[in-house]
């Protein structure tokens, strides 16, 4: 292996030091160096995570380590492999050093990224833990790499600076393992802008190309959205939980996610979602990426500090089991699109349109009658995290049907206290008791979380309202929260509309030139044929099917039948043409649409209070 330089790091020898280098552009590896001062004297072990936190499913971050190598006191020293993720170190009496090689070229944010255009690495993908070491200081000296292409990169991340400049290279600082690999690097030749959200300094990192890209417009209703959650946690004294936050975007032709960190989010986002100079229009795209900005800086309180019991003290070499991530990741989507409007970014009309998306979304699928949320969160590692063709009839989103939770809750508390009370106030509660000091309880040793049966009790506590059977039949059960119900005295009508066209009861996409199959809902059109998911539709009586009818719905083709006709369809399942006979039923996509009466505005805003003071900020 090549020889790294030495650890920046002063006179001060730190437990735990690591030294992390682009190697090989081009071949995409990170060569890593981790010294333990004084390592365990009966041999130190060393292990890497299988999961990242926020992203609940075994991902194996060890199979991407190609070469490691063990030395101490200058001498190369034995290292066994006792598992899948973990090495053991033969005993020495100098200090361990640890040298090894990271294949990263995973362009998502989850792992790590490395090609000529930048450099990103989360800590669980790169930085093996030395176990027993855990609680005590880690320090990293982050280096450039030797490329010529590299000579004007900068380093992004929300990880302390010890003996390196802002956005420079050298070595930075944490207090424990766990907050080590809870902040993200960037490397490259980002664009970047910073802006103060209730006196923090923030930083909106873009890489990637993007053409006539709007910064200003983006930092501004960020900017809106940041202090509009911040004032939401903490109304009076109006103080963000982070000294620095990141905000650190990957642009790509087609791909959209965010990972929440506690000082830093890490997204990506289609190139079509960023804004245009001087085009003031707010298209679906950006409206999509303002949502996930907000979704990803809302777990900065929910998740990130408010977390369940569990993930307290994270275990990371195995799968840890929450029945809350409805609470936790479904009450996130709520606020997130909230947020949007109370900071004045959107209007009332467009944030009833993305809630309507929302229950036509949950309502499509018939897995929500067979699945609960509580269970969906249980269950996310094997099944929401490891989706197949049957989800849709088996599984239900403890995201979107979180959300509408969410909704209900916040509906029937507003209703049940005449507008004195709303679910504001029991995420505010949580955030005071679990969330505000949990840093430095930690630290202290004290770790603390939300008990898996506690919501409830805190819930009553704060507003009054016994919210058990409502928990029972739409968290622990499987009924669909009754929205119609629970908006009408709020002045909002879930209109109905009577599907009057012809549907396959399908999700199709296109397959090169095909039109395939990938969902076939149980009790549709398709499924009662004997028709499946994978399956490649040929012709319907007669008429070819092609890629072009999968991006239009098959809308086209079907438009020409009604409701109760029957028709002959072709299909390739594998290599054998199948025939059936199908009897369209009607259009099976929920469109299901919340509008505002007339005189229902003001009950909409209290639904909503003092949404556009703080958009005024």
């Amino acid at each position: 292996m090549a020889t790294l330089k030495r650890n920046q790091t002063g006179d001060k020898q730190f437990a735990v030091a690591y030294t992390i280098v682009p190697k090989d552009l081009a071949g995409h590896l990170f060569e890593v160096s981790l010294t333990v001062q004084h390592p365990d004297p009966a041999g130190q072990v060393l292990s890497l995570p299988v999961w990242i936190p926020g992203s609940y499913m075994v991902r194996e971050f060890a199979r991407n380590i190609i070469r490691i190598e063990a030395r101490s006191g200058g001498k190369k020293i034995a290292l066994k492999k006792l598992s899948k993720t973990s090495w053991k170190a033969a005993a020495c009496k100098e200090a361990l050093e640890v040298r090894y090689e990271v294949y990263a070229w995973d362009l998502s944010v989850r792992a790590a990224h490395l090609d000529q255009s930048h450099a990103f690495f989360n800590g669980t993908s790169v930085f093996l833990c030395a176990e027993g070491k855990e609680r005590e200081a880690h320090v990293v000296d982050i280096q450039r790499a030797p490329d010529a292409a590299c000579k004007t990169w900068r380093v992004a991340t929300s990880l302390p600076e010890l003996k390196a400049k802002r956005y420079g290279f050298g070595t930075y600082i944490a207090a424990d393992y766990d907050e080590l690999v809870d902040h993200p690097v960037e490397m490259g030749d980002f664009a970047i802008a910073s802006f103060d959200a209730c006196g923090i300094p923030h930083d909106f990192v873009i890489t990637g190309r993007v053409p006539n890209m709007d910064m200003d417009r983006m930092v501004a209703d960020v900017k809106k959205i940041c202090e509009t959650q911040i004032a939401f946690f903490e109304p009076k004294t109006r103080k963000a939980p982070m000294d620095r936050y990141v905000f650190m975007t990957m642009v790509v032709g087609e791909g959209y996610g965010g990972l929440e960190h506690r000082a830093s989010t890490a997204l990506i986002c289609n190139r079509n979602d960023i804004p245009v100079k001087h085009n003031p229009e707010m298209s679906e795209g950006y409206k999509a990426f303002l949502g996930l900005c907000s979704h990803e800086y809302f777990h900065t309180w929910n998740v990130k500090r408010i977390k369940p019991a569990v993930f307290a003290d994270y275990d990371l070499r195995q799968e840890s089991y929450t029945s809350l991530l409805w609470l936790f990741e479904g009450f996130t989507s709520y606020y997130d699109d909230l947020m949007l409007v109370r900071s004045g970014l959107i209007d009332e009309a467009a944030y009833l349109k993305l809630v309507s998306k929302t229950i036509n979304g949950v309502l499509r699928g018939s897995g929500r009658l067979k699945q609960s949320v509580a269970d969906s969160s249980f269950d996310a590692w094997t099944k929401y995290y490891r989706q197949d063709e049957n989800s849709p009839n088996a599984i239900v989103s403890y995201y979107t049907k979180g959300s509408l939770v969410a909704l209900g809750l916040d509906l029937t508390i507003r209703a049940e206290t005449a507008g004195k009370k709303s679910l504001d106030d029991v995420m505010r509660a949580l955030w005071q008791r679990y969330g505000r000091d949990f840093y430095t309880l930690t630290a202290e040793g004290k770790q603390q979380g939300l008990p898996e049966q506690a919501f409830a009790e805190i819930a009553e506590e704060v507003t009054g309202v016994d919210l058990r059977k409502f928990l029972s039949k739409h968290v622990y059960g499987t009924e669909d929260v009754p929205l119609a119900k629970l908006y009408a005295p709020f002045g909002v009508t879930l209109d109905v509309p009577v599907p009057v066209k012809a549907g396959l009861g399908v999700r199709v996409v296109k397959d090169g030139n095909d039109c395939k199959i990938a969902s076939a809902f149980e009790g549709r059109t398709a499924h009662l044929a004997g028709l499946s998911a994978l399956d490649i539709l040929v012709a319907i009586n007669g008429l070819r099917v092609t890629a072009a009818d999968a991006a239009d719905g098959l809308n086209s083709q079907l438009a020409r039948y009604r409701v109760g006709e029957t028709v002959e369809i072709h299909a390739f399942r594998r290599d054998e043409l199948i025939v059936v006979k199908a009897t369209l039923q009607a259009d099976d996509v929920p469109a299901q649409q919340l509008r505002l009466l007339d005189g229902g505005k003001a009950a909409l805003q209290t639904h909503r209070p003092t949404f556009r003071k703080a958009g005024k900020r």
